[in-house]
């Protein structure tokens, strides 16, 4: 009798689970349209109904909560199964060593883009008494000690660390393919529930967008509409220029590699983040034909050290604001500037808000710029993380791609 009503279970959880996969499915193929009008929608409402739109935020702070405890064990359960079920460590090893190299030059060249586009259409220019209506707003400071903001930051990395010596730890053993197959199955389920959550996207979109219209008007963003479309033009240059360059030696379009990757990036675009679409790039990168080791290694090490979208608005932020203060910088100082942001970069991860977190250490660390002018970017940060999860995680799938054909 227990034996039936066991079978009776599983057959109905597996039938519901069915059928939620096909309206998942369903929902995905308009998910562009759905994406777009809660955008659009999220700036009607935060225009017409600011003060309801105000009061939004913690639709996006649910969401967000609700997708974090995901990503960390996604990633810590593929690089487990990856390192516990290799056959050649030794070209595990290769693969790190040219993924390494590959994130420092094209982060070093995404901060010199930053920079660049900054200095040529110069969007600190501007009138400080425009900005009266921002720049009394308070940052967020940290209370906890130095050391342990160092251990936050970097916790992905740590992740990551504890992840690879398990993986070796069971690649030795002798129970490597019992294990394997069963963090595999871990991590195959805990996919499954992250696909599910992510169908609440586009009110996420909505919400966000609402909330920052409605919480900082219209009016009051116009005086930097400069820097804000002056990162989208420079994001979008750095993508088809820098990242089309480099995948038309290697023969790919990145137009259609672009498309490839639709749905992921429409996905950063409505979480405004990076880090949560990881999971379901890594899977989309291997259905389309890249290499699964390199695809996980590259990916996931990628989500701390290839953040090319953070580096880019990194560049552009502190030149903005050097401009809005009347700061010169020296050559010897940019080059100062960009080895710091190689740092303060590398502990963003891609969740929302990290990116202005990292500019907030970046020009604590330069001590030349006053640090009250990063209110004045923090009003406008919504519509800049949603410009650097999508350069991000195109940075992402271009990085293993190159690797992915590097590899013999």
């Amino acid at each position: 009798m227990i034996i039936f009503i066991d079978k009776k279970i599983n057959t109905f959880i597996l039938k519901l689970i069915g059928k939620i996969d096909l309206v998942v499915d369903k929902l995905n193929q308009y998910l562009s349209l759905q994406i777009v009008l809660a955008i659009v929608a999220g700036v009607f409402c935060g225009i017409f109904y600011p003060a309801t739109a105000a009061k939004m935020q913690w639709i996006g702070s649910v969401f967000v909560s609700a997708i974090e405890p995901f990503v960390a064990p996604v990633i810590f359960l593929t690089v487990v199964t990856l390192f516990g079920g290799l056959d050649n460590l030794k070209s595990i090893g290769q693969i790190i060593i040219k993924a390494l190299i590959y994130f420092v030059l094209i982060s070093t060249g995404a901060i010199l883009f930053g920079i660049g586009i900054a200095l040529l259409i110069q969007p600190g220019k501007i009138n400080k008494a425009l900005l009266s209506e921002i720049l009394p707003g308070q940052l967020i400071t940290s209370q906890y000690p130095q050391w342990v903001n160092v251990v936050l930051q970097n916790s992905m990395l740590i992740l990551l660390l504890t992840a690879v010596i398990l993986g070796l730890i069971i690649n030795q053993s002798g129970l490597k393919r019992k294990a394997t197959e069963f963090f595999d199955l871990l991590r195959k389920f805990v996919m499954k529930l992250l696909r599910y959550i992510f169908v609440f996207a586009p009110f996420v979109a909505f919400s966000g967008i609402a909330y920052t219209v409605g919480r900082y008007g219209m009016d009051s963003l116009l005086p930097i509409g400069k820097m804000l479309a002056g990162t989208y033009i420079a994001m979008f240059l750095f993508v088809f220029l820098v990242l089309g360059s480099i995948l038309l030696v290697l023969r790919v379009n990145i137009v259609k590699f672009i498309a490839a990757i639709k749905n992921e990036l429409l996905y950063a675009l409505g979480t405004s983040s990076s880090s949560s679409v990881i999971p379901l790039l890594m899977d989309r990168l291997e259905i389309i034909g890249l290499k699964r080791d390199v695809v996980r290694v590259v990916t996931v090490t990628g989500n701390s050290l290839n953040l090319n979208g953070t580096c880019v608005y990194l560049g552009m932020s502190v030149i903005f604001l050097a401009q809005l203060y009347n700061i010169n910088f020296s050559w010897a100082e940019l080059l100062n500037i960009v080895m710091i942001i190689l740092l303060t970069s590398k502990g963003a991860t891609g969740i929302p808000g990290t990116g202005f977190l990292a500019l907030v250490t970046t020009v604590n660390s330069i001590h030349l710029i006053p640090v009250e002018g990063l209110a004045v970017l923090l009003s406008i940060d919504r519509f800049m993380s949603e410009a650097r999860a999508i350069t991000n995680t195109i940075g992402h799938g271009v990085a293993a791609l190159v690797i992915s054909n590097t590899k013999k």
